[in-house]
């Protein structure tokens, strides 16, 4: 590989994101924001912030709260920009933020972070093919759902594509579990 190859590659821009309804935002989150940014050498994480998952039910929190709340846990971790993006995108599908991200960012490689919970579906998503096309998957072990996910037909289908289990030190929280206390 040329050398101008060489400098072209490091200075690519590395940008991960993780979507989700943050009900609420908890360190769990940012285990894993700092987790893949260690790992994949990314440059930032977006927290996209969704409305409404379509494979859940209503939040308790309303957005406002839920994004006030995501930024004020991450005021120190400046790598970690805290978005809504459904009223620029027109839409709360994976597929269209993704596009829309790597649009304004052309040469950027793009990073999609799940939990391991959020695999076992993954086949049902809008044009999840695409996905795997356009970015890099990393899905991040939770407890209880390691064997159902590595199960799934999700993985299954697509684990010699673009996804990357990773097995890391787990924060054994939710935000089920903080909607519970």
């Amino acid at each position: 590989m040329k050398y101008m190859d060489l400098v072209k590659q490091e200075s690519k821009k590395k940008i991960g994101i993780l979507g989700g309804t943050f009900d609420p935002a908890h360190r769990g989150h940012i285990s894993i924001s700092k987790e893949a940014k260690k790992r994949f050498s990314l440059n930032k994480v977006i927290w996209a912030v969704t409305k409404k998952n379509p494979f859940k039910g209503k939040s308790n929190l309303n957005l406002d709260k839920r994004i006030k709340y995501a930024k004020k846990i991450n005021k120190n971790n400046l790598f970690i920009k805290v978005k809504y993006f459904e009223n620029i995108v027109k839409s709360n599908r994976t597929i269209d933020l993704i596009k829309y991200i790597k649009k304004k960012n052309k040469n950027a490689e793009i990073y999609f972070i799940m939990g391991a919970d959020s695999l076992i579906n993954f086949h049902k998503w809008k044009n999840s093919n695409l996905i795997l096309s356009i970015c890099h998957i990393l899905v991040f072990d939770r407890d209880k759902y390691k064997a159902k996910s590595l199960n799934s037909v999700s993985y299954k289908k697509y684990s010699n594509k673009s996804i990357e289990f990773i097995r890391f030190k787990k924060v054994n929280i939710s935000s089920s579990k903080l909607r519970k206390i």
